[in-house]
C-alpha cells in the first residue's frame, strides 16, 4: 500500500464512517474498483487500525457529552445511585448495547477478517443497508429522546450493531436505525449511535494491533497506516458535524438510494470484468 492510497482511503474512512453508506464497504470496494493489489493481511489491518482516526474524530467532538457521562457515571458507582442521573443511565445504556456486537467480533472474526476479500458479499450487503434505512425511514415515528432510552432500547440498537461488523452493513446506519425502529428522533439515535461506536471501535482497534506486529515489513508499513489515521480522524470530525446538521430537517432516502445504486454497480462492474 502506497501512502497515496492510505491518503485516499483515509479520507474514505473518515467520510463514511459515520454516514450511514458503511465505511467497510467502501475501504473493500475502493480498490477493487480502481483495481488496487493490495496484500490482504495489511489491508484488513489498515482499516481496522485506521477506524483509530475515526475513534479520535468521535472523541473530539464529543468529549465535553463523554466527560459529563463519564463523571456521572462514577458519582453513580459512587453514591450508590447507578441509574438515579440521566446520564450515569446513559453510560450503562451504552454498555449495555456494546455487548452484542463484542460476542459477535469474538465469535465471528475469521468470518469477518474473510468478507473483506469477498467484494461481491460487500456489494449485497450494501444492498441489504439500502433496505434497513428504507425501512426504518418509512416504518418509524420518530418522537423519543435520549433520555427516554430503556435497556430493552440498548440491547436491539445493539443487536443491529453485531450484525455490521461484516462489511457492506453500515454500523451508523445500522444503529440509528435500530434507533428509528424504537421511536428515536433522528438527531437523538445519529448521538446514541456515536457515542455507542466508541467502546466497539477502541476494542477492535487494540485487537489489531497484535495483527499489526505480525504484519511483514512493519517499518515499511506503519507510516502508511499513520497517514491513513490522521486523514480519516480530520475528515471523520467535520463528516459528524455535517451529519447531525443534515439530519435536523432530512432524512436517511437519499443515503439508502446511494447504497443501493453503489452496490447494484460494483456487481455491474464484477459482472463485466
Amino acid at each position: 500500500m502506497t501512502i497515496i492510497q492510505a491518503v485516499i482511503l483515509g479520507i474514505v474512512q473518515g467520510l463514511t464512517e459515520f454516514l450511514p453508506v458503511s465505511s467497510s464497504a467502501h475501504l473493500v470496494l475502493v480498490p477493487f474498483l480502481f483495481n488496487w493489489k493490495l496484500d490482504p493481511a495489511q489491508a484488513f489491518v489498515f482499516d481496522v487500525l485506521v477506524q483509530l482516526g475515526t475513534l479520535g474524530a468521535v472523541i473530539a467532538y464529543f468529549w465535553k457529552d463523554l466527560l459529563t457521562i463519564l463523571k456521572a457515571w462514577a458519582d453513580g458507582l459512587r453514591t450508590k445511585t447507578p441509574f438515579a442521573d440521566a446520564e450515569s443511565r446513559l453510560g450503562w445504556l451504552i454498555i449495555l448495547g456494546t455487548i452484542p456486537a463484542g460476542v459477535a467480533g469474538l465469535f465471528l472474526k475469521d468470518k469477518v477478517e474473510a468478507a473483506f476479500s469477498d467484494p461481491m458479499l460487500t456489494a449485497v450487503m450494501l444492498f441489504l443497508t439500502a433496505v434497513l434505512l428504507t425501512l426504518a425511514e418509512v416504518f418509524s415515528k420518530k418522537t423519543r429522546d435520549v433520555n427516554e432510552l430503556t435497556w430493552l432500547d440498548a440491547l436491539i440498537i445493539g443487536a443491529f450493531q453485531a450484525i455490521a461488523i461484516f462489511p457492506g452493513i453500515s454500523r451508523s446506519g445500522a444503529t440509528i436505525s435500530g434507533g428509528l425502529f424504537r421511536g428515536l428522533k433522528r438527531q437523538n439515535a445519529a448521538r446514541y449511535s456515536f457515542l455507542l461506536a466508541i467502546p466497539i471501535m477502541a476494542a477492535a482497534g487494540l485487537m489489531a494491533f497484535s495483527d499489526l506486529l505480525a504484519v511483514p515489513g512493519l517499518s515499511a508499513f506503519l507510516p502508511v497506516v499513520i497517514v491513513g489515521f490522521v486523514a480519516a480522524a480530520l475528515v471523520g470530525y467535520f463528516a459528524i458535524r455535517w451529519f447531525l446538521s443534515f439530519l435536523k430537517a432530512k432524512s436517511l432516502l437519499p443515503f439508502a438510494l446511494y447504497c443501493a445504486l453503489l452496490s447494484i454497480g460494483v456487481l455491474l462492474v464484477m459482472g463485466t470484468r
